[in-house]
C-alpha cells in the first residue's frame, strides 16, 4: 500500500513484519521495520498516511484489526468480527475502516477504535472479493467472492443502496475494484448478468471472468463498452488516481495489460 505522497510504500508478510520501502532508491526503511506477534494478511495506509492498519492469519487475533500509528508507533485494535478479515479499507476522510469477513462487513471509527456499524451481510453469506470505500467516504462497495454480487451500501443510514448479481457458488476472485472520478461508477472486472457456475469456474476461461466492466454507480448497469483481450480471468486490477488509465493482470495467460479508460483502448501489452 502507498502513502499518500507518492514517496514511499509498506508491505506486509506471514513473515510477521510490516516493511517500508523508500520508492526513489527502491529501498527498505530498515529504522521503520515493525516486527509484530502474528502472520499478516492484508494492509493498507490511511489516506492521510497517518495509519497503517493489518489484518492476520493467526487464531489468536482472529477477527481483530491493528493500526499503528505511523510516526508514534502507539497500536489500535479494532473488534467484532467472528472470523478471519479478508478485505479492509479506510475511508478517503480517514475517519472510517471498514473490514470484511466471512460474518459480514463492519465499521469502526479511526479516531476512537469503536464499532459505528455491522454487520451488513452480503447476500452471498461468503467470503468478500472486496470491499473499497467511495471517494466521498459516504457510500462503499462490496464484492462477493462466492455470491457473484456487488453491492452499495450507504454509510450514514447503514442501508442497501442496490444490488446486481444474485447467490452463486464456485465463483472466485479477489480482484480490487474501484470509484471512478466523483463516484459517477465502479469498475469491476466481473460482468454479473447470465453466469454460468458450471462453466469456466475453474480453468478461468469463463468470457465474464475475462473482461474488466464499468458499472453506474447508482443502478449498477454496465455502462459503455468493456475492456476486452485477456484471455484467462483477470487475478489483478488498478485505476489511475486522474481515472485516465486502467491497468489489469492475469497470472494464467501471463499479461499486463495498459488501457486509456475513457475510449477503452488497449495501450500495451506486456
Amino acid at each position: 500500500s502507498y502513502f499518500p505522497d507518492g514517496e514511499g510504500m509498506v508491505s506486509a508478510s506471514s513473515d510477521k513484519t510490516t516493511r517500508q520501502w523508500d520508492l526513489r532508491t527502491g529501498k527498505e526503511i530498515e529504522e521503520a521495520r515493525d516486527i509484530v506477534e502474528q502472520e499478516l494478511r492484508t494492509l493498507v495506509v490511511s489516506r492521510d498516511g497517518q495509519w497503517i492498519v493489518t489484518s492476520s492469519f493467526t487464531v489468536e487475533h482472529i477477527g481483530t484489526l491493528q493500526a499503528c500509528d505511523v510516526k508514534t508507533r502507539i497500536v489500535k485494535t479494532f473488534e467484532g468480527h467472528f472470523n478471519w478479515i479478508h478485505r479492509i479499507d479506510v475511508s478517503v476522510d480517514s475517519m472510517l475502516l471498514v473490514g470484511g469477513s466471512w460474518d459480514g462487513v463492519r465499521l469502526w471509527s479511526m479516531e476512537t477504535g469503536k464499532l459505528v456499524a455491522g454487520p451488513f451481510r452480503a447476500k452471498s453469506n461468503g467470503l468478500l472479493g472486496e470491499v473499497r470505500f467511495s471517494q466521498d467516504s459516504k457510500k462503499f462497495a462490496v464484492l462477493s467472492d462466492t455470491g457473484g454480487c456487488l453491492e452499495v451500501w450507504d454509510v450514514r443510514t447503514h442501508k442497501l443502496d442496490v444490488r446486481v448479481g444474485k447467490r452463486r457458488t464456485g465463483t472466485v476472485t479477489a480482484t480490487p475494484i474501484f470509484w471512478t472520478t466523483n463516484d459517477k461508477s465502479i469498475v469491476a472486472a466481473f460482468d454479473f448478468k447470465d453466469w454460468d457456475s458450471e462453466v469456466g469456474i475453474f480453468d478461468g476461461r469463463h468470457p465474464n471472468l475475462n473482461t474488466i466492466y464499468e458499472f453506474d454507480a447508482l443502478t449498477l448497469e454496465i455502462v459503455g463498452a468493456p475492456f476486452e483481450g485477456h484471455t484467462h480471468y483477470i487475478s489483478g486490477l488498478a485505476l489511475s488516481f486522474d481515472c485516465a488509465l486502467l491497468v489489469s493482470a492475469s497470472r494464467h495467460d501471463k499479461t499486463i495489460k495498459l488501457w486509456a479508460f475513457e475510449s477503452r483502448q488497449l495501450l500495451a501489452s506486456f
